[in-house]
């Protein structure tokens, strides 16, 4: 199969999220999409409410933007420590089932392979280190296209997780466990530029990849990914 490869660097999450959904929505190639440096955002599900999940006085009082992406999918934080990595695949070409459980498998096999740390596994929707997260995801399937991409924690501020509130679903292995001691980092194990090598390594292992650049003009498609200024925060 082939791949394009698009590496970004210091793109914030707003516009990263845009470019994504302009590639699921429309391109037809198969894509991967690196970054890594985005300026502190929160992130949303595109259905969640930020006072559910967020402590929105903080965050305007912070100067932290809110991002509501297109994707489904939990609460995160974001600054510079967060690697970013995105598919945007074509159905037709899977090697799996384009369903949620077949993808989620299918990419935490890729991860456990290509970062080759001992203790890694899927626990519930989660990437775990010794029963600690180190990453999320989110999913968009369609028909014809599905997109995964996954937030991994090189590292993180424990005053970061001050922002988000404790969520009233949480995953089981969690155990009530507040962000602090539910959270670990990569940094321990992966320089930055190791973590991508090994993606990429596995990566043209098992395709035909391409670097790229993202189109210079997209045609016209239905836009969700939206910002939330601080100053326009409803408490």
């Amino acid at each position: 199969m082939k791949l394009k490869l698009l590496v970004l660097e210091n793109v914030p999450i707003f516009r990263q999220l845009q470019i994504e959904e302009a590639l699921l929505r429309a391109d037809s190639d198969n894509w991967c999409l690196f970054n890594h440096g985005s300026s502190r955002h929160i992130v949303l599900g595109t259905s969640a409410t930020p006072s559910d999940f967020v402590n929105l006085e903080l965050a305007k009082a912070s100067n932290v933007p809110l991002v509501h992406r297109f994707s489904g999918g939990g609460t995160v934080i974001v600054d510079e420590d967060t690697l970013f990595v995105s598919f945007i695949l074509q159905t037709k070409e899977l090697s799996f089932d384009p369903y949620p459980k077949p993808l989620l498998e299918w990419s935490g096999l890729f991860y456990q392979q290509a970062l080759s740390l001992p203790t890694f596994e899927i626990r519930e929707n989660d990437y775990t280190l010794n029963d600690k997260k180190i990453g999320g995801n989110a999913q968009y399937l369609r028909k014809d296209r599905l997109l995964h991409h996954t937030s991994f924690l090189w590292d993180f501020k424990p005053e970061n997780m001050d922002f988000l509130l404790h969520p009233e679903k949480e995953p089981t292995y969690r155990n009530k466990r507040p962000h602090g001691d539910f959270l670990t980092s990569l940094k321990p194990h992966l320089s930055k530029k190791e973590f991508f090598t090994k993606i990429l390594t596995q990566l043209e292992k098992r395709y035909e990849v391409e670097r790229a650049l993202p189109p210079e003009y997209m045609p016209l498609h239905r836009q969700t990914t939206k910002l939330i200024h601080p100053s326009a925060i409803n408490m």
